[in-house]
């Protein structure tokens, strides 16, 4: 049976990505990985991509504008959708995807570790500090598939967001903690990947010189996205965000209903 982990590094721009991530990189020269760059909906922030990325609705139709409140999505995510087929769900991530799949608004003490099956993500180690390290989140993600072997698996690190909005995109730190994430990856795709598990890795957003990602630019839109595994072999490469949870839900063997647009 197919199984996915999508890998999400909050804040990577594209541009950084192609610089700094060699290990990614590496499969593609080997023909082991498909890449591909897909431009964020305006506006670019990271409430309102994770909603596009978790059910497939661009923020004019989520009606998610910006990163305030602390609602549900509005249409069935991936994870509801993984559960609801009778897949193991499971999330090692920032606690905005509790509050978007799971409940809202966020208790530390009630929901940061998630253990509740009926839940989208019924498995779930997730936290609320910006700064939280990004070797603590993969050791989150590896202790949840160690213990429940999901299905579907998140995997959401904020390092290199965290690095952007305090010293800016052109910074060393901002791609020095892209590099750092790049020897995550690299440690730990591997052994994924032997499990039979499909990876699916991208970002929200990007991030400009401003410390920022709010503006039109380029910079701050243009995302990149790797596939590796073969659940992904016989399905096209997604154009646009909107594609990545239909692109998601083929990959487990499900059938699709979320509208891209």
């Amino acid at each position: 049976m197919p199984r996915v982990i999508m890998v999400l590094l909050d804040g990577l721009a594209a541009a950084t990505a192609r610089q700094c991530l060699s290990y990614p990189q590496a499969l593609e020269e080997a023909g082991e990985a498909q890449y591909a760059e897909l431009m964020c909906f305006l506006p670019p922030l990271s409430r309102p991509a994770y909603a596009t990325l978790l059910c497939g609705l661009p923020p004019a139709r989520s009606g998610i504008f910006h990163n305030g409140g602390s609602g549900p999505c509005p249409a069935p995510t991936i994870f509801f959708r993984a559960q609801n087929a009778g897949l193991v769900t499971a999330a090692a991530a920032y606690y905005w995807m509790s509050e978007l799949c799971n409940t809202s608004p966020f208790d530390p003490a009630l929901h940061r570790l998630t253990n509740t099956p009926g839940m989208p993500i019924e498995h779930g180690l997730f936290y609320s500090n910006d700064a939280y390290p990004d070797d603590e989140l993969f050791h989150d993600a590896a202790a949840l598939c160690q213990c429940f072997a999901p299905d579907l698996l998140l995997v959401h690190s904020m390092g290199i967001d965290h690095a952007g909005h305090c010293y800016g995109a052109h910074s060393r730190e901002y791609r020095d903690a892209a590099r750092h994430a790049d020897g995550l990856l690299a440690r730990w795709l591997p052994l994924w990947l032997s499990h039979g598990y499909s990876v699916l890795v991208t970002s929200d957003h990007g991030m400009d010189a401003d410390h920022g990602h709010n503006d039109n630019t380029e910079a701050t839109r243009r995302v990149p996205m790797w596939l590796l595994g073969t659940a992904w072999k016989n399905l096209s490469m997604p154009s646009r965000q909107t594609e990545i949870a239909d692109l998601a839900l083929r990959a487990l063997g499900l059938t699709v209903g979320v509208q891209s647009t």
